[in-house]
């Protein structure tokens, strides 16, 4: 269980690795959540040629809001000649991918690339979504 209390607006933090930014995300990304997350990921897609890591593997639950803020945060580093990879071994996630027609659309990867995955990451660096439900991955 996260420690965000319901429908309280994401702080996000994260943690740059060379010239990688590692986000993690947890808890549910919806329309309560989704605007802090979206204003967190502007600022972290801002720069020129951003790398950006989103790790998901502790999302559990997103509805078509969250896959907005997905969509907004990919087109947004691809206008800045950058590269945006999303982390997650959630076959529910790829199965939502699929059925939306974003499948192809976002490189996936099942675990966090080797020059970012042996950096420990701290309760602090996380971007943190609200209302987390256990077992919905």
């Amino acid at each position: 269980m996260s420690d965000t209390s319901i429908g309280s607006t994401p702080h996000p933090t994260e943690r740059t690795v060379g010239g990688t930014t590692v986000a993690t995300v947890r808890g549910e990304i919806d329309l309560l959540t989704a605007p802090g997350l979206a204003a967190r990921l502007d600022v972290l897609t801002a720069g020129p040629c951003p790398d950006l890591v989103l790790d998901l593997g502790r999302v559990s639950f997103m509805d078509c809001t969250g896959l907005g803020v997905l969509c907004r945060a990919r087109n947004r580093v691809l206008a800045r000649h950058g590269r945006l990879r999303l982390v997650t071994h959630s076959t529910f996630f790829q199965q939502t991918l699929r059925r939306t027609g974003l499948a192809g659309v976002f490189e996936v990867l099942p675990c966090l690339p080797g020059d970012v995955a042996d950096m420990p990451t701290a309760e602090a660096d996380n971007v943190t979504a609200a209302r987390p439900a256990p077992g919905l991955r």
